[in-house]
């Protein structure tokens, strides 16, 4: 659909506007019309097709012919306007967390700051806090928005890269002289955000190969185009990225599949095994002198330097070769030990399935249960549920639960965590409901230590979500002491959230590490608004498989009878 699509256009000609100053009804008009868009269930081309977009509340006359403009040709000369009329550096500052077109107007008009180059030297020299309406605290905000922003523009996000390396591995895999293929590098070790899209695949018709991968549709320019190496830019929604193909012998595919996996210190450490076997390990196999012992099988190259598989998420010389020598490897969560999603949303809320929907999609993923967590009142901005509305969602999924076959929806809620940390439902309330998850949403510039502890006091909370509360792209979180909350869920016997959606990954896999030492329960939840969203499961368990988790470590790897005993015991 296209609502997100024309919403973020109106939501972009507001911030234009204000920019150049304009406050008044044409902002607000347009910051309503992007905030309709975004809520609206039903597709937009649709409504516009059947002549009924202004019947839409809150969609008057001239945001309806701007629609249909842009549904027509693909342009809104409205949007055109508003961004010519500002430079370009500026509109960038957008892109900074608690950066708003009020604000780069402000800085605009009384510093000059023109770019983000000014925009560091007025923080830098405390100009920016002297404005009226800034202060110091808001000015530390924005800095520490900078530096968010520049970090993770170094790197691409899991989800974006997973999807371009899958959208390039299924083309490549039409070539007939392509054997086998497989994304690289960090992607493959399934990190946070990735450095390099590396893809590897075996054939004997190396050229033949990477002449077809330069052919690729997207590609907007060839960087190298060899007869074992090519490189292509292909365009995204938002930037433009680099993929690297490689091409190797089937002979050598496990060999060089280990090697540009890495990481760069774990192959360092196999390197140093190998020169004291009196080997040599290289992306070509392991050699004796010039005899090569393993290269077609990764497994191959492992076990010739004495050591079991190492799974690839789990390659970054943080003692896994140690104990692969001693014979103590672990064995760590596999992505099919998954038996259901513990945190989504639907259109309850502000998801837009359905409740059989979500239902059907799990059943289709082999699940054997999904936890629906819409959000509870106070969370208005996202039609938060009240007292009656979950009453009715209850009702609904009883009676859905009695008619499915193969996989049960849990009754669930992601109630908010006051200021008091108490939740804004009943325990009465609460009591009926299969999981409760309990978050933060607001207040996050005060330290909400306590309130989650407190939380987690209440007797149906299952699990804290998103423990952090940080965005990978550009929000650090709330302030909170996670040592003191992991402490307190060890005795409070409460389980901790892997939220799933790539820009979360909340807890990380440094503090997975600490409540699995600690014997603290992990749920992994997509925490999914949408359909697509269900498959970013993969990510939440590649960082559980990243932080050593095993099966038993995990929630939802059990069975939904043993997953009832488990909640009902505690």
């Amino acid at each position: 659909m296209k609502n997100k699509e024309i919403a973020a256009l109106f939501s972009r000609i507001a911030d234009a506007l204000e920019i150049k100053g304009e406050i008044g009804f044409k902002v607000i008009a347009y910051r309503k019309a992007s905030r309709i868009l975004e809520d609206l269930d039903e597709d937009i081309e649709k409504i516009a097709v059947e002549n009924k977009l202004r019947e839409i509340p809150g969609i008057g006359s001239g945001i309806a012919a701007k629609i249909e403009e842009y549904l027509a040709t693909g342009r809104m000369k409205k949007y055109q306007e508003a961004l010519s009329a500002v430079p370009a550096s500026l509109l960038e500052l957008l892109e900074i967390q608690n950066m708003g077109g009020k604000t780069i107007h402000l800085i605009q008009k009384e510093l000059g700051v023109r770019n983000l180059e000014d925009l560091k030297k007025v923080i830098a020299d405390g100009s920016m806090a002297k404005l009226f309406g800034m202060g110091e605290k808001k000015v530390e905000n924005i800095r520490k928005g900078i530096e968010a922003r520049q970090k993770v523009q170094e790197r691409i996000s899991i989800y974006e890269a997973s999807s371009i390396a899958d959208e390039v591995i299924d083309y490549l895999k039409k070539m007939p002289k392509v054997n086998r293929i497989s994304a690289a590098g960090s992607l493959r070790r399934m990190k946070e955000t990735i450095g390099d899209i590396d893809i590897l695949a075996s054939g004997k018709a190396g050229a033949e190969i990477i002449g077809y991968f330069a052919k690729y549709p997207k590609a907007l320019r060839v960087l190298a185009e060899g007869d074992t190496k090519g490189s292509i830019v292909i365009k995204t929604e938002a930037t433009e990225r680099q993929v690297d193909l490689r091409i190797v012998d089937d002979s050598q595919f496990g060999s060089a599949l280990q090697y540009f996996t890495g990481s760069k210190a774990h192959n360092i450490k196999l390197r140093g095994m190998a020169k004291d076997k009196g080997l040599k390990i290289s992306e070509y196999g392991v050699f004796k002198g010039r005899k090569n012992l393993a290269s077609k099988e990764e497994e191959d190259v492992y076990r010739v330097l004495g050591l079991p598989l190492i799974p690839p998420e789990m390659r970054e010389d943080r003692g896994e070769i140690e104990l692969g020598c001693e014979g103590k490897f672990p064995t760590i969560v596999d992505y099919s030990d998954i038996k259901g999603d513990l945190h989504v949303h639907s259109e309850w809320s502000d998801g837009n399935l359905s409740l059989r929907e979500i239902a059907e999609l799990g059943r289709k993923m082999g699940y054997e249960y999904i936890a629906v967590c819409d959000h509870s009142q106070s969370v208005k901005y996202a039609h938060g549920l009240s007292p009656e509305r979950l009453k009715r969602q209850i009702k609904e999924i009883d009676e859905l639960n009695g008619a499915l076959k193969g996989i049960k929806l849990l009754k669930g809620t992601e109630a908010d965590s006051l200021q008091d940390g108490k939740l804004d439902f009943s325990d009465a309330l609460l009591k009926e409901l299969d999981f409760v998850v309990a978050a933060v949403h607001s207040g996050f510039k005060k330290n909400v230590t306590e309130r989650i502890i407190k939380a987690m006091d209440n007797p149906y909370v299952k699990t804290i979500a998103h423990p952090t509360g940080r965005l990978i792209s550009g929000r650090e979180g709330y302030e909170v002491d996670l040592e003191k909350v992991l402490e307190a869920a060890r005795k409070k016997g409460k389980a901790l959230e892997l939220n799933a959606y790539f820009d979360r990954l909340d807890l990380n896999e440094f503090y997975l590490k600490k409540a699995r030492d600690l014997g603290i329960p992990i749920t992994i939840g997509t925490d999914t608004h949408y359909a697509h969203g269900l498959a970013m499961m993969r990510f939440g368990v590649g960082i559980a498989r990243r932080a050593w988790l095993a099966k038993k470590d995990i929630l939802n790897t059990l069975s939904l009878e043993k997953l009832r005993k488990k909640f009902a015991g505690k």
